[in-house]
């Protein structure tokens, strides 16, 4: 599938797979197909020991999401503009 925002085809990036995610039970590494405009990203977190569950870049239509192992998830942003954005209406509506 092509991405909307970077008409580009996704790209194999060697990830660990979490043994709760694998057909047999089992952790490894295996080339998955990651959205290309977030690959880099990926690579370089699983290079650095980030674990992770999966990953999508938001295809133009949302936010794009990787999910780490530990339960958390970082958010993408196309912008910095729009991430100050996100940012300030989160901390207003803790505010109320």
């Amino acid at each position: 599938m092509f991405c909307k925002k970077c008409k580009k085809k996704p790209v194999l990036v060697n990830v660990k797979i979490p043994a709760d995610l694998s057909c047999d039970g089992k952790e490894k590494k295996k080339n998955a197909q990651v959205d290309a405009c977030i690959s880099s990203l990926v690579s370089a977190l699983q290079k650095g020991g980030i674990d992770m569950r999966g990953s999508c870049c938001g295809h133009g239509e949302g936010l794009g999401e990787i999910h780490l192992q530990d339960g958390r998830m970082l958010l993408i942003v196309s912008s910095a503009e729009e991430g100050w954005k996100i940012r300030d209406k989160y901390l207003n509506n803790m505010e109320k």
